[in-house]
């Protein structure tokens, strides 16, 4: 174990006691905290968020609330000062099985963000980037062109109101593109590409909260039922949807779940589509975590929801677009991110679908972000290399909410995909 490690293990309750900002993500949390790098141990007694000690092993059958137990190349790799994709975050490296924890886990998930943002100090930080200027005060008050509105509807054959916002040509018209978000999280994630002029002269963006989600409330009766999406549900939803707004055969872009049901869209419907644009879209994830640690009644479900994306962000994101994404994780009802993750984690694998997806009829692009370790890159690939003619661009210093964690960065990916989607003015022919 290299002594600067040792050196910054043992530096922790100054290191922690100089981020105030800490402080309340490690509220409430007293436990003794077995550090396991290689043969190397510590025990760190915490309490209230605070170290108040850290005594350094070998131990015989120590006593330990949990246990964090990481391999020492993985920290080598994740303490890089821009670590590399996969060994960026904690669960990414979980993931890996480079991770293990051990003991109550229960505390881990309650406040990840805190042993996340502890496990950064470790980090032998590069050198401060310049501050960027303030920006002006607002003078005036400025109106966003983003419209907001509620539609009263059935859908699956229950009433619902649900929530839309749009924005597009100053005259009315445009291409039609709808907007799907990811799990656990709602149609704020749009909100750059709304107030996108680029986008927005020749498109008639539309985003709407899924039921459940955002600003549309659950149906009727919610009390009594548990929230599990599924595949049929989902793309019944958006074609409902495409059908009440008047929708000609719009292009659909979703990121996610979103970007997981634009393939089954594609398969279904493809002649009421002019095309689909997956944003960290796959045919398949799987499990890679315990799901009921999201809805748990020792764990603050909005704190966990929030902690367990933060890595799934790009670390070159801007802190106010990585903080406003994580904002709307930690406002979902309870049960609902949980709900989603049934279709994406389990009952979603869209793979014998993929031969049936024609991009003739309806064009295929996937987006995927270098630092996604949920839908990764190796992820996307395998799904477009079997649907003949999906186009995939694997985009650098992004993660899994391209659109609200760092919107500048993917448009130049995204406006390409749109443009030729758009020159579909008729159901295209033949070859693409």
């Amino acid at each position: 174990m290299e002594r600067t490690v040792e050196l910054a293990v043992e530096a922790l309750p100054e290191r922690l006691a100089a981020t105030p900002g800490l402080a309340r993500w490690g509220h409430a949390l007293d436990a003794e905290w077995l550090l396991e790098v290689g043969s190397e141990e510590w025990l760190l007694t915490v309490q209230d968020g605070r170290i108040l000690a850290v005594r350094r092993g070998p131990f015989v059958m120590p006593r330990f609330s949990l246990a964090l137990r990481i391999e020492p190349r993985a920290l080598q790799h994740f303490l890089q000062p821009e670590p590399a994709a996969g060994w960026h975050d904690l669960l990414a490296l979980r993931r890996l099985g480079a991770l293990r924890v051990e003991g109550d886990t229960h505390l881990f998930f309650a406040h990840l963000l805190w042993f996340k943002g502890v496990f950064a100090l470790l980090r032998e930080a590069p050198p401060a980037p310049a501050a960027p200027p303030r920006p002006p005060a607002f003078g005036t008050v400025t109106e966003e062109p983003i419209r907001g509105r509620y539609l009263r509807m059935d859908i699956d054959g229950r009433p619902h109101r649900v929530y839309v916002e749009e924005a597009g040509p100053a005259g009315g018209g445009g291409i039609p593109l709808l907007l799907l978000h990811t799990a656990g999280s709602d149609g704020r994630q749009w909100r750059d590409l709304l107030n996108d002029p680029d986008i927005t002269a020749r498109f008639r963006c539309i985003a709407f909260d899924m039921p459940w989600h955002g600003k549309s409330s659950p149906p009727a009766g919610w009390q009594e039922e548990r929230y599990q999406l599924t595949t049929a549900g989902y793309t019944g939803l958006v074609m409902t949807m495409a059908r009440a707004l008047g929708l000609d055969r719009p292009i659909v872009m979703g990121c996610s779940i979103g970007g997981r049901i634009v393939l089954d869209l594609a398969a279904e419907h493809a002649a009421a589509l002019r095309g689909v644009i997956g944003l960290q879209g796959s045919a398949f994830t799987g499990r890679y975590y315990d799901l009921s640690v999201l809805h748990h009644p020792h764990i603050h479900g909005g704190e966990v929801c929030g902690a367990l994306v933060s890595g799934l962000i790009a670390p070159t994101a801007p802190e106010a677009g990585k903080w406003e994404t994580l904002w709307h994780y930690m406002q979902g009802g309870p049960g609902v991110f949980r709900g989603d993750l049934h279709f994406y984690a389990e009952e979603g694998d869209l793979r014998p679908k993929l031969a049936r997806i024609d991009t003739t009829r309806c064009p295929v692009t996937l987006l995927t972000g270098e630092y996604d370790y949920s839908c990764r890159p190796a992820d996307t690939l395998a799904t477009a290399a079997a649907i003949p003619g999906a186009k995939t661009v694997i985009m650098q210093d992004l993660g899994h909410f391209p659109m609200s964690e760092d919107f500048a960065r993917l448009k130049p990916h995204l406006l390409p995909a749109l443009e030729a989607m758009a020159g579909l003015t008729t159901p295209p022919r033949g070859a693409a």
